[in-house]
């Protein structure tokens, strides 16, 4: 009895002692990527584009398990890609710039016809600006936040202007597309969990960029490389970059040969898919 008391007197003070201490707060990742200067910035990405170039959404989802981020990375799967061709094989492939909007909070305009007409142009330029796009770099990938609402902040026109500036795609986390007829036949890569008919006045409004934002359960920094096809949408976080694409790049060269070896033996023509890919970075590095 005495062996259980002092046993339990033990227990007693060990939770004790351990509701006492501080527990561990939330590990936050600094947002270093926009702090980098321009030629380290391009210099950087460059690289980063050339090696997940090849890398299929599968792929890089085995990459980052095989380095322990089991839960991390896979954008819901309701994200989807607003068309893909038929037999395309290769993934789009971006480098993460963010912006984020808000429900729009009021007030309700009471303007109606030519009224309204210069009232949604002043709503543009003020309330809901675009001040992201004329600072897009060649390689960028588009994650817009738009906080679940139906509204149409992307188009047939607007998408050709990110295009121009370098554009790869686009991913929101509510519909943030419209046009679509157009944008399928000017084929601009675009994942997301709805299409929108709706313009975007009087719906949502600007908030800020180039900061942190959630899509389909996932943080996406800026400077992250965001893949993808029609598996769905994949982030892969920019720190640990180089051993997703280790693992990922070794696990497409075994599938390619092995699916290369298939293709012999049923007679099939060779495709794009079972052809050697370039292995741009050493994976022993």
């Amino acid at each position: 009895m005495l062996l259980v008391l002092s046993t339990s007197y033990a227990d007693a003070q060990q939770q004790q002692q351990q509701q006492q201490q501080p527990r561990p707060g939330p590990v936050r990742r600094p947002n270093t990527y926009v702090e980098l200067d321009e030629q380290t910035r391009k210099a950087e990405n460059k690289i980063l584009l050339e090696m997940f170039k090849d890398l299929r959404v599968a792929d890089v989802r085995d990459g980052m398990d095989w380095i322990g981020y089991f839960g991390f990375g896979s954008i819901c799967k309701s994200v989807r890609p607003l068309w893909r061709v038929s037999g395309e094989t290769k993934p789009v492939v971006g480098i993460a710039r963010t912006a984020r909007y808000l429900p729009y909070a009021g007030p309700y305009p009471e303007e109606r016809g030519d009224p309204y007409t210069r009232w949604q142009s002043r709503y543009y330029g003020t309330v809901n600006p675009y001040p992201w796009l004329n600072e897009i770099e060649d390689g960028d990938f588009l994650a817009i936040d738009v906080s679940g609402v139906d509204a149409g902040l992307m188009g047939s026109e607007n998408t050709l202007r990110c295009l121009m500036r370098g554009a790869r795609g686009f991913v929101f986390n509510g519909g943030g597309m419209r046009d679509t007829d157009e944008v399928i036949m000017q084929r601009i890569p675009s994942w997301g969990f709805f299409i929108s008919q709706s313009m975007v006045q009087a719906r949502i409004q600007y908030d800020t960029k180039d900061v942190p934002i959630a899509i389909g359960g996932v943080v996406i920094y800026p400077g992250d490389i965001i893949i993808a096809d029609n598996d769905g949408v994949i982030v892969v976080p920019r720190p640990v970059a180089y051993e997703v694409y280790k693992y990922a790049m070794i696990g497409l060269q075994a599938d390619i040969q092995t699916r290369r070896r298939l293709y012999e033996q049923l007679g099939w023509e060779f495709d794009e898919s079972v052809e050697p890919v370039p292995i741009p970075v050493p994976l022993d590095r």
